[in-house]
Formats: structure tokens, sequence, C-alpha cells
């Protein structure tokens, strides 16, 4: 009988089993825990982008000497790269804006109205604070310019403001405006001064003492007032004067038409001309 082979098992061809010590594994666990962490955050630092400075912004409140002060509603930048429009609000004005990266901006004052307005402290603060080196504080949605006596300006992006439409909307001359001066209605006329222009281009309003009514012809970006009609009341003082202007400017011919938001400029080719609000829902 054939006895059958039998080959030994050698060592090098037995499965070979490491033991991983228990501290050990818990340490591979703590690691792969921490790396998805660090990724969340990484994912999270990316939707929280810190805001460019360069962009529309809504100023909410002004910080100094140790007092705060609550914005208008119309106080605003519009920040550019190297130049600012806004408004204090009530009155407009521009600025050169010089940035260090994005942490710090010079601004060296332009151009502004000069109305008087119903909030002046807090005009007169936010044109004493928004000039000179200013250091950028940034958070999501949010910018914080602060001087260097830590006088702050709080500010939160703006929405976008759609402009009104010049027809179907009720305007209320807010200034008059020569050359690159505007100067508010003095108080006997504020509120007064009021026109709407109707869809088929019917006006209606009141000059401030007496209403009238004309027809306008829009080309383009100029709009002209035909003849003027209006009740014969007899206007003095302040009130007077404010109609006897609109009356020559709603008949000194084509006026350029701007609008900005909720404002209207119009513009004669002397450079005379208005601003006014448009009514908000509210009104």
């Amino acid at each position: 009988m054939v006895e059958p082979l039998h080959h030994p098992v050698r060592p090098r061809d037995m499965p070979t089993f490491r033991h991983v010590p228990a501290p050990t594994a818990l340490a591979l666990v703590l690691v792969l825990a921490l790396a998805l962490a660090g990724c969340g955050r990484a994912e999270d630092g990316r939707s929280a982008r810190l805001p460019d400075p360069v962009g529309s912004w809504a100023v909410e409140s002004l910080t100094t000497g140790g007092r705060t002060l609550h914005a208008p509603e119309t106080a605003h930048l519009d920040i550019g790269r190297n130049q600012v429009k806004g408004n204090y609000g009530c009155n407009g004005f521009t600025a050169v804006a010089a940035f260090a990266g994005s942490s710090a901006v010079t601004v060296t004052p332009g151009a502004s109205t000069t109305m008087a307005c119903a909030d002046m402290e807090f005009e007169t603060a936010f044109a004493k604070l928004f000039q000179g080196k200013l250091t950028i504080d940034r958070g999501p949605d949010r910018l914080t310019l602060k001087t260097a006596d830590g006088s702050t300006i709080a500010m939160t992006s703006a929405p976008a403001v759609t402009d009104a439409p010049l027809t179907t909307t009720e305007w209320t001359v807010e200034s008059l405006v020569s050359g690159g001066t505007a100067a508010s209605l003095p108080g006997e006329a504020a509120g007064k001064a009021r026109f709407t222009i109707a869809p088929d281009l019917a006006v209606s309003g009141n000059l401030g003492c007496n209403r009238f009514s004309a027809r306008a012809t829009v080309d383009g970006s100029t709009v002209t007032f035909g003849p003027l009609t209006s009740t014969k009341m007899a206007c003095e003082g302040p009130v007077g004067e404010v109609e006897r202007t609109l009356t020559e400017l709603f008949g000194s011919g084509p006026l350029t038409a701007k609008i900005e938001g909720r404002t209207l400029t119009l513009t004669a080719p002397d450079g005379k001309g208005l601003t006014a609000k448009a009514a908000s829902a509210a009104e």
C-alpha cells in the first residue's frame, strides 16, 4: 500500500493576523473624526466668506462720544474702488476712497448738497466720522468702519432698490438746484409742492400754493412740460417764491430727468432744477 504524501505546512504559508492594541485603534478613530471635522469647518469657512467692502451698504448706526445715533432710512454708502457716493440721511455727497487692501480705507470728502434737514445731528456726526483713515471690520453681510478714536459707522448689505417709475408716482419737491448747489425748500413750503405724471402724460399737482395742470412730452431722458394752467390764489413770501421758481422751471423747455431709487432730479440746460422724492406706500 502506497502511503499518501503529507506536506507539512510551513509557517510562511499561514495567514498572519496582527493584533492592534485597543489604544492604537482608538487613536485612529479620533484622527479620522478630527479630519472630518476639519473638512466641515473648511466648508463652513468657504460658505461664510467675508464681504468685499466695495458695494452698496445701508447705514444702521453711529457710535461716537459714548453715544449711539440710529440712522435715518435713507442713509447709505455706495462704495466703489476709488469713489464713494452716499447720503447722510438727507444730503447727498461724494468722496474719494483709497483702499489699503480690505482692512483700511482713507476717505477724502468731495461735494455735498447743503439742505437744512430734520436730523442734522446725525448728518453732522456722519460727515465728521466718514473722512480720513478708517479701519474696516467685516462680517457676513456686515461692515463696520472705525475711526482712530474708536468711533464707528455700522452698516449692513443694502437691498437692491428699484427705481420709482416717472409716471404714476406722486413726486414731492424737496429742493431747488442751481448749478452744483441744492437748497431745501423753506419750512413754509416744505411738502406742499407735489406733482404726478399720469400714464397718458397728463400732469397735475400743486406748485406750493396754487394747483396746476399741464401735458408732458417724454423723449428718452428728457421731459418737456406744456403750458401750465393753475388756480389764481395770491401767494406771498417763501411759498410764493417757490411757486414762481417752479413755474419758470416747468416752462423753461426740455428738462433732463434722472431717477435714482426714490429720488427724481429734473435739470434745465442752465443748471437750474429740482429734486423730488417718490411717495412711499404709507403716504
